[in-house]
């Protein structure tokens, strides 16, 4: 039997283990998923190594510090210096960035996202991922509490500021999304009401509670809104596809996931 699973702090809450489990079984496939809370991400690595387990997710905080133990990163993964998939292949650890794609599809889904102009809030881990991956197709502002770390994904085509600049910026955008924690098991949102418009497209990335206060805020106003379990299940749906080969049912994702959360 193969071992995959999800190292980070906290990790209880994830609904990985849901996801990939299920998927596991659909395929026949002699696999398990399990959660790995780590203190010390190298020791943890080196267990990695020593177990043979064949594949990870990374989840916060550390998808920038795990990728200075790794043997590989693929290009994605280089450019941004962050990982959310590790490979085990035969003792080299590969690290890869699926957040970007995940995110890219989640919107593909509900809406055109060519050319249109994308406003991100948070420049840690998961929003340089969806940066790095929209700036392809789309106009990108990335707004953090600490401006450098945005600015320095100007090398990427888009353009870095501060929090404090939201007022200037939402009135630009035709898409928002919040990569920040913001609303995690909160009432918070980083985006005053006031600032919405029914226009605004508005994506969380944080899918607990599945109704941030920044989605419920939009929807008051008209928003379209897409909430974070569609970004989890298709960077899931992405990892899942590097351990296996297989393009998974992205519907069974929701689904499993729907359920463990009781809203099935």
């Amino acid at each position: 039997m193969k071992v995959y699973g999800l190292i980070g702090k906290p990790v209880s809450h994830s609904l990985s283990p849901v996801m990939h489990n299920a998927l596991f079984r659909k395929y026949g496939i002699d696999a398990v998923y399990v959660t790995f809370e780590v203190e010390e991400l190298g020791k943890a690595i080196d267990g990695v190594r020593a177990l043979g387990i064949s594949g990870l997710n990374v989840t916060m905080p550390y998808k920038e510090v795990v990728t200075k133990f790794l043997d590989e990163l693929s290009e994605d993964a280089r450019e941004i210096n962050s990982v959310n998939t590790i490979i085990n292949l035969e003792g080299s650890l590969i690290g890869y960035t699926t957040d970007g794609v995940g995110a890219r599809k989640a919107l593909e889904r509900f809406t055109e996202i060519e050319g249109r102009n994308v406003l991100i809030l948070g420049a840690g881990g998961a929003g340089k991922a969806i940066a790095y991956e929209l700036s392809k197709i789309a106009n990108i502002v990335v707004l953090n509490r600490t401006p450098s770390k945005a600015k320095s994904l100007e090398k990427f085509g888009v353009k870095g500021g501060s929090l404090d600049e939201l007022p200037n910026y939402v009135g630009w955008a035709d898409v928002l999304i919040n990569a920040t924690s913001v609303g995690m098991g909160t009432n918070e949102s980083l985006v005053p009401r006031r600032l919405l418009r029914r226009e605004l497209i508005v994506m969380d990335i944080v899918y607990k509670p599945l109704k941030t206060r920044l989605l419920r805020d939009a929807e008051s106003v008209g928003c379209r809104v897409i909430d974070g379990l569609w970004m989890l299940i298709y960077q899931g749906a992405e990892s899942f596809k590097l351990w296996t080969g297989i393009y998974p049912d992205v519907e069974l994702m929701r689904r499993v996931s729907l359920e463990r959360l009781g809203k099935g």
